[in-house]
């Protein structure tokens, strides 16, 4: 056999095994993010069928009350960080999935996936709980504005600015513990409720209003939980890069003689 020949054949076999390798590759990767989207998912449709399933338990029966409501709210979305959160990301939310990406702490190719899911995951919650409870027009489980559309639409923007604020804080600056994620996600959306719950119902979530609304086919005043959480978790993360002069770890900041100093010799 030529020397030509071996060659070819040796060519031939690298980009087999390089078509190889990308095959594997990219399936990796259809695998990694139908993982992720699975996770979006579920993760939402429990959030949701928590969640609204407090609201509409008290409506029906009168026994969670409100304060057990924003509570309900809290630990669902805590557990649920805590137990896809190093899978998917934990969003359950699209305005939070928008602002990572407007912000690259998440590609932009996968937003409309996780948005998608995250519909998803609600409509079937949503589903389920009118099938199981036999909820009645009277006790709504999504989100209504009481009053002005104007007051609600305020109310859900400073909510979301809040919540976005807090998870820009835990979840994409490296010197935050990492652990506390949950917690501290989970007791925002506590404290939020307890103040924009009687207002606007404290949605800051569009996933989480649409999915009711499509199901109970109430529509009045959706469009403030489209526009107000989409805007507050933008200028919440917006706020928090703002205020973040750098990505470095705090032990590495205190080693400096000042904070001025680590500042000064910043690129």
């Amino acid at each position: 056999m030529s020397d030509q020949a071996m060659k070819k054949m040796e060519e031939g076999g690298s980009s087999g095994t390089d078509s190889t390798n990308s095959g594997i590759c990219s399936s990796s990767e259809i695998v990694q993010l139908t993982q992720k989207v699975i996770a979006e998912v579920i993760g939402t449709y429990f959030v949701v069928f928590i969640g609204c399933g407090s609201v509409a338990v008290n409506k029906i029966y009168g026994s969670v009350t409100f304060p057990g409501i924003a509570i309900t709210w809290g630990l669902i979305v805590m557990v649920m960080v805590y137990s896809v959160g190093h899978i998917s990301g934990a969003h359950f939310n699209p305005a939070v999935t928008v602002t990572f990406a407007i912000f690259r702490h998440f590609p932009v190719k996968e937003v409309p996936l996780y948005v998608v899911a995250q519909v998803l995951g609600s409509i079937l919650a949503s589903g389920t709980l009118c099938l199981l409870l036999d909820v009645p027009q009277t006790a709504y489980f999504g989100t209504l504005p009481v009053g002005s559309d104007i007051r609600s639409l305020i109310i859900e923007i400073i909510a979301s600015f809040l919540l976005m604020f807090v998870i820009s804080g835990v979840a994409t600056d490296n010197r935050a513990i990492g652990e506390l994620a949950g917690i501290a996600v989970g007791m925002t959306i506590v404290i939020d409720v307890f103040v924009a719950g009687p207002v606007s119902g404290a949605s800051m979530n569009p996933a989480r209003s649409l999915g009711p609304a499509i199901v109970m086919h109430t529509y009045k005043g959706l469009w403030i939980y489209f526009a107000g959480p989409i805007v507050g978790t933008v200028l919440g993360g917006f706020a928090y890069n703002l205020i973040r002069f750098t990505d470095k770890p705090l032990r590495e900041l205190t080693k400096s003689a000042s904070f001025i100093k680590s500042l000064s010799t910043k690129p």
